[in-house]
């Protein structure tokens, strides 16, 4: 892993810190994810980030062995 120093307008750090106090993060978890967040609505521009996060929970689950078979048309 390599070391970046960012500069940031005060007021966005400030923002940025208040949200990872929230999250639980630390300043540098925050940046990370907003910066994977970004990374994932370029590569996938028509779709919701929230979908697209979904998505790739659901097939982590499922390569986890979480994931079950679902039997359309049949309600239980």
């Amino acid at each position: 892993m390599s070391v970046l120093t960012l500069r940031l307008p005060s007021e966005v750090e400030k923002k940025i810190r208040i949200k990872a106090d929230i999250e639980h993060r630390s300043l540098s978890e925050q940046i990370k994810k907003y910066v994977m967040d970004g990374m994932l609505s370029e590569q996938f521009p028509d779709l919701p980030l929230s979908f697209v996060k979904e998505t790739i929970q659901a097939k982590k689950e499922i390569e986890s062995g979480l994931g079950k078979n679902y039997e359309f048309g049949i309600i239980r």
